[in-house]
């Protein structure tokens, strides 16, 4: 696959995690698509930079609630 050419994968998310994603889409002029696309390249980013993973407790419960 050409390095400009995008990958289609399926993604499940709960309509809360969803609703929340696209309000913050809607604030940053993107798409739903567009901001997911966002938020997985500022975490390899942030990854790449420092060498190790963005939360040390990646696969740790987020003690947040999503409305």
């Amino acid at each position: 696959m050409a390095e400009n050419q995008k990958k289609q994968i399926p993604l499940r998310v709960s309509t809360k995690l969803y609703n929340q994603i696209a309000a913050w889409a809607e604030d940053d002029f993107r798409s739903v698509n567009g901001q997911i696309e966002y938020l997985l390249t500022e975490c390899v980013r942030q990854r790449k930079k420092n060498g190790k993973y963005v939360s040390e407790e990646l696969d740790k419960p987020l003690d947040i609630e999503i409305e």
